[in-house]
């Protein structure tokens, strides 16, 4: 089968997208299909030009001054996409992941994997997601946005809705960039604007203390969840893409009714937000009791990543779960 992997572009998850890339490739070269790197921001690149995209790997801190722009209507003229099986998405944040990539595909007709423009812009949005997961009694944290161009708040709301201490991130964005933990009143102001050079949205949430959850989900199966432990206490991007600053348990050490209800909200959270394929659903369990952050519409493939993590503890190696992700994308569109 011809796949093209498409990663890169110019969001500020180009690093870690490029990782997850790279690492596809070679897992899908070794199951024997005909693979082309495709970076949608610079074009398809040639395996000998692979090695060369990240060669310092993935830094400690997302890479600031992207220059240039995606632009996809170009990309549906690149011949090894346009000839491609399928295309394997391995894109993290903006036009990659918020379904712009996806609805382009889909007008030029090329079968991609994971799910489809509507869910990927809903699972985007933190905001939105965070109302959908209310109203089907999936529980999450309360929280507030505030919103370009002024980024106005109600600091008395903050306070008695959402309370201290309370986290703030960008409400479209992912890999915990631009997040920050504020403790104090007088924190929440430059937090906002450092989040919102991010983003034309800002969430500001509740903060709980507890366990850090996730499950994928391949198809229609939850898999064995993950705790992640940071060493440092805080899982920002420092911690998730430098080797040896967190600790992953999976499966989590949880009691049977604790890892039955994280399942099952992890699938409902997948069906309500409308996602596809596979995906990565996070949750903090606080005091006994869980609640949904966010889900990932196409998470992460690097050595650190969750989703492989859970597969390998539900006996799927890494070759096999990008095999059955193609697969997956391959049974959808022919239906």
């Amino acid at each position: 089968m011809k796949i093209a992997v498409l990663m890169g572009g110019t969001s500020a998850e180009r690093e870690v997208s490029l990782a997850t890339g790279l690492a596809i490739v070679r897992a899908l070269r070794e199951r024997g299909h005909e693979v082309s790197a495709v970076d949608t921001a610079r074009g398809f690149v040639p395996a000998e030009a692979e090695a060369g995209l990240l060669p310092e790997g993935v830094h400690a801190a997302p890479p600031e001054d992207l220059a240039g722009t995606l632009r996809p209507i170009e990309l549906a003229e690149v011949e090894q996409v346009r000839g491609a099986d399928v295309a394997f998405l391995a894109l993290h944040g903006g036009a990659g992941e918020d379904g712009t990539v996806q609805a382009l595909l889909e007008l030029a007709g090329i079968p991609y994997t994971g799910t489809g423009p509507l869910g990927s812009g809903i699972a985007m949005d933190k905001d939105v997601t965070k109302r959908l997961l209310r109203d089907s009694q999936v529980p999450t944290l309360p929280w507030r946005v505030a919103r370009a161009p002024d980024f106005a708040y109600d600091p008395d709301t903050v306070e008695d809705f959402v309370g201290y201490p309370l986290i703030v991130k960008p409400s479209r964005q992912g890999s915990s960039v631009g997040l920050a933990v504020v403790n104090a009143p007088e924190e929440l102001r430059p937090a906002v604007e450092e989040a919102s050079k991010y983003d034309s949205e800002v969430m500001i949430e509740r903060f709980a203390r507890g366990r850090e959850l996730t499950v994928g989900i391949l198809g229609d199966q939850a898999l064995p969840p993950v705790e992640i432990r940071p060493k440092k206490g805080l899982y920002d991007y420092h911690s998730k893409y430098t080797p040896g600053m967190t600790e992953y348990l999976c499966p989590a050490p949880l009691e049977e009714e604790i890892v039955a209800q994280v399942q099952a909200y992890a699938l409902r959270a997948f069906r309500v937000l409308k996602l596809r394929g596979y995906a990565r659903i996070d949750f903090i369990l606080a005091k006994e009791q869980l609640f949904c952050l966010e889900a990932n519409t196409l998470p992460g493939m690097t050595a650190t990543s969750l989703l492989p993590k859970g597969a390998a503890a539900a006996g799927i190696d890494f070759p096999e779960l990008c095999e059955r992700i193609v697969q997956l994308a391959v049974s959808r569109f022919r239906g």
